[in-house]
């Protein structure tokens, strides 16, 4: 079911009721927004009506962006938001259109025109929501995306269902941060910052989720005019390295950075280049 916007206006600023009934005991920073069947929690820097989006993958919630978010603020008017049942935002309590929830944020944010930098998951989200939103994504930057419709090989599947087995939180964390293609080998640091961000916020891993099914969008991303950049670690798995040439192939004009060294959350292990990437395609196409 589609979400009217004109249905979807308030926000809420955190107060005890709010966080007694979020997974985290601390007090959130930022606000919510209220969504068919949930609400989302954001947060945001600078002002205007133009934004720039930050869409998290689907391990970790937005803190995942807090090593690059300064930077970003620094330059752009920055919104990232917990998808439901990630970090701060409750689990869903019905099936809805995970598009829909990021246009409600828009609209109650009064953005009239925003850059999706979209990880993942994130990434797949942000194509839906771009292929029914055109007019209100100025730019793409998609980061080890995943895309509706893309035929997955046998050893992803398994892989993924490998990491997600055990009924235990602890056997949850420790299969995403031994796994090789979310942060590769060598990168100590990257990989105790993922055990802590998971160990924060477990629901990220375990929550209940009914996000309605998209049509496939490969036949209709080749309409997209909007600037985009790809991005894809070399270490990243093999699935996810085909989704990024796939798409740079079928979207015009679109770039393809392929960042050495680096897994599928590359973020989390090269901050800086990263930053740097994300910043000078955004100027370069004058956001």
């Amino acid at each position: 079911m589609k979400i009217s916007a004109y249905e979807l206006v308030f926000f809420f600023f955190a107060t005890a009721v709010t966080f007694a009934q979020t997974p985290n005991s601390a007090a959130p920073p930022g606000a919510f927004v209220d969504v068919d069947g949930g609400r989302i929690h954001f947060e945001e820097c600078g002002t205007g009506t133009d934004a720039v989006v930050l869409l998290h993958d689907g391990v970790v919630d937005s803190a995942v962006w807090d090593d690059v978010w300064p930077s970003f603020c620094k330059q752009f008017h920055c919104i990232r938001y917990d998808r439901r049942g990630y970090g701060y935002s409750p689990a869903t309590t019905r099936p809805y259109y995970e598009a829909d929830d990021l246009a409600a944020l828009l609209h109650d944010r009064k953005i009239n025109h925003a850059a999706l930098v979209a990880s993942s998951h994130g990434g797949e989200v942000a194509l839906n929501f771009t292929l029914r939103y055109t007019a209100f994504v100025s730019d793409l930057v998609l980061v080890g995306p995943a895309a509706t419709g893309f035929p997955y090989s046998e050893y992803f599947l398994m892989r993924e269902r490998a990491n997600s087995q055990s009924d235990k939180v602890q056997e949850l964390i420790d299969a995403s941060v031994r796994d090789p293609f979310l942060i590769v080998p060598g990168h100590d640091a990257a990989r105790k910052r993922l055990r802590d961000l998971l160990t924060a916020a477990p629901q990220d891993l375990t929550h209940d989720d009914m996000p309605l099914p998209e049509r496939p969008n490969f036949p209709y991303v080749q309409g997209l005019r909007m600037p985009t950049l790809i991005l894809i670690g070399s270490g990243d798995i093999a699935d996810n390295q085909a989704i990024a040439g796939a798409l740079v192939m079928a979207i015009p004009g679109a770039a393809r950075v392929v960042v050495p060294d680096a897994g599928h959350l590359m973020y989390l292990e090269k901050s800086e280049i990263f930053v740097g990437h994300v910043s000078r395609f955004l100027t370069a196409h004058g956001f």
